[in-house]
């Protein structure tokens, strides 16, 4: 088990190469849930590529809900003009929690297309990635247990960070970093700041 970093990761760091259990369309199955697990490790979605990864403390969440993600998912062609291969948003749920979330917020499946090693069956355009056992999140040093505040248990701290080839190109961690926090601020990892960094790399 990774356990937590003392102190965050930032740029230059590595990644921590965890395997996340992710759930596929696979129609062979047939009915009305034709989905299998599938193991897809940090290295298959990072390794050679540019990438946007935003991580947030809770699918369904107020401010995950209404700005972070939704953010993120206006900003995606763009970004992806910009030399970005892919968009991940992170959280501490299952693949299950995630995947409803991201129907609930109307993105768009992706239904047939396997490019992407979380498709089919994930979205077609920010990908919802489900650090379900906190894994990532501790190798990040990201962990943040809510206990009086929230009740969330362990999750991770709101952060961002633009990945290049399984390297921190560009850290954006929210201000307060500390367990249990009672702020949870939404500032400096919002999808406009990472947009204007891409802007200011062309």
């Amino acid at each position: 088990v990774i356990m937590s970093s003392t102190t965050p990761l930032t740029d230059g760091a590595t990644i921590p190469n965890v395997v996340f259990k992710c759930r596929v369309r696979d129609e062979s199955i047939g009915g009305e849930n034709p989905f299998t697990w599938k193991d897809v490790s940090s290295a298959d979605l990072f390794a050679g590529k540019r990438s946007v990864v935003f991580s947030l403390p809770g699918a369904f969440t107020p401010l995950c809900s209404s700005r972070h993600l939704p953010g993120y998912e206006a900003a995606y062609d763009e970004m992806k003009s910009l030399g970005v291969d892919d968009v991940y948003c992170l959280s501490v749920n299952d693949a299950f929690v995630m995947r409803q979330w991201g129907l609930h917020q109307g993105l768009e499946e992706e239904k047939t297309d396997a490019s992407n090693p979380l498709n089919p069956g994930n979205f077609k355009k920010v990908k919802l990635l489900g650090d379900g056992a906190c894994e990532f999140t501790r190798g990040m040093g990201m962990s943040c247990t809510w206990t009086t505040e929230r009740g969330f248990g362990e999750r991770s701290w709101r952060y961002a960070m633009v990945i290049n080839d399984m390297r921190i190109e560009k850290m954006y961690i929210e201000p307060g970093f500390e367990q249990n926090s009672g702020p949870d601020p939404g500032t400096v990892s919002m999808a406009e700041n990472v947009l204007a960094y891409l802007k200011s790399c062309k």
